[in-house]
């Protein structure tokens, strides 16, 4: 009698992302035997890679010591730097040169595929994902997770069930706690998402009088609190923006939460300078320049409109000259330069890259496998966990790093067994 031939082990991922992608693709490789399958709940894969850097994607960032790489993740950080030492930004890119895409670096460390086109990085993970044999299932909503009692889990689908030997939970972030209901019925804690990277809103705020205007650098401190970010800030017509106000927001995304995006801030527009310095470019000024207008005048990376507009706050008379300048003046301008402060009342998304923080606790997750402490043969990778990064491709390399290992870890384990 013939013998009979083994059950195929399938793989399921939950969730067709950048982190689903690439789990699904190396644990396909690493055990060609085993059937790896994603489940996507929408009628469209990758749907974040082809809008992330305005349809660019900003694939990865050129960070390669992965100690000074954690420090890029207000969330998770300590956690990822044993991740980030199996794989890192530079795997990303040999990755990716293997399948024939190359990335370029930008001045700002930021790295996208030559092309400039987001379609590039999809194409490529759809066709790594084919010709590995992994099967994409659309419009497959995972609703619920269960213990097989002969082994592995059940996954309930709309439309029936699915028996999984391993499972993959790479769904993305979530904006609400209960889109992780069903997580939190396998038995994991869920730390609730709030955003993370949005722009300052400053309703009626006279300075949003100066839309497009960039001060770089500028430093940005909430008060009362030990969160400052320095950097480019961008003036808006609703508030602020820029590198620093967005590492700002996801440093201190919990704690502005918590006070629901109404708090103070205090703007240094010269951080390079104290007041002892200004006191005294001032009086020389007053010596140098004693018959012209105050407004023909700036600071070294001060903007004109930045410097015209803070005399108008110092109430200065427009044709002020600098031997005019009264004392009470110097002061009211040296407030203004170094400790201006607004109200930030409310939050507006940035761009159309919606990133939350929160998700499942991290001590609940073994890194060195991604697999989950509580629940044997289930992993998590991306933007599930509670981790999130700054802008500048730190969010993707989290999804191509932790879905790797998950991957490989996952179709090591799964062969042991056979």
């Amino acid at each position: 009698m013939p013998s009979e031939q083994p059950r195929k082990r399938l793989l399921a991922i939950i969730g067709g992302g950048a982190a689903g992608f690439f789990a699904a693709i190396t644990a396909a490789r690493q055990d060609p035997s085993a059937q790896v399958v994603i489940l996507e709940k929408s009628s469209r894969v990758l749907a974040k890679v082809r809008i992330s850097g305005g349809g660019r994607c900003n694939v990865t960032h050129a960070c390669f010591d992965p100690a000074l790489l954690t420090g890029f993740y207000p969330r998770g950080g300590k956690e990822l730097r044993q991740v980030f030492s199996r794989f890192q930004p530079r795997d990303t890119v040999s990755w990716f040169e293997r399948e024939g895409v190359r990335l370029k670096t930008e001045d700002d460390g930021r790295m996208f595929p030559d092309t400039d086109q987001s379609e590039t990085i999809v194409r490529c993970l759809e066709e790594a994902a084919q010709h590995a044999g992994v099967v994409v299932r659309k419009q497959s909503a995972v609703l619920a997770i269960n213990p097989d009692p002969n082994g592995g889990m059940v996954l309930q689908l709309a439309d029936g069930s699915l028996r999984a030997d391993k499972v993959l939970v790479a769904s993305g972030g979530m904006p609400s706690a209960s889109g992780f209901a069903w997580l939190k019925d396998v038995g994991h804690a869920i730390q609730d998402p709030v955003p993370s990277l949005f722009t300052f809103n400053l309703p009626q705020d006279p300075l949003t009088g100066l839309p497009g205007l960039v001060v770089d650098p500028a430093e940005v401190k909430l008060i009362g609190t030990k969160f400052k970010e320095t950097g480019p800030v961008l003036v808006t017509h609703w508030g602020l923006s820029g590198p620093a106000i967005l590492r700002l927001s996801a440093r201190a995304a919990r704690e502005l939460a918590a006070v629901h995006y109404r708090q103070e801030i205090l703007i240094n527009w010269l951080p390079g300078q104290n007041e002892q310095q200004l006191r005294e470019i001032f009086s020389a000024n007053r010596h140098q320049f004693g018959t012209r207008m105050l407004r023909s005048h700036t600071f070294e990376g001060l903007p004109k409109r930045m410097w015209e507009y803070l005399l108008v706050c110092c109430e200065i008379p427009e044709q002020a000259t600098w031997s005019e300048l009264k004392s009470t003046e110097i002061q009211r301008l040296c407030d203004k330069l170094l400790r201006d402060r607004h109200l930030l009342n409310g939050k507006t998304t940035f761009k159309d890259e919606f990133v939350t923080c929160g998700g499942v606790k991290l001590k609940e997750v073994d890194f060195r496998t991604m697999e989950s402490r509580l629940v044997p043969g289930l992993y998590f990778a991306g933007e599930v966990l509670d981790i999130d990064g700054l802008t500048g491709g730190f969010n993707f390399q989290a999804a191509w790093s932790t879905g790797f290992i998950a991957g490989k870890s996952m179709a090591e384990s799964s062969s042991a067994l056979h």
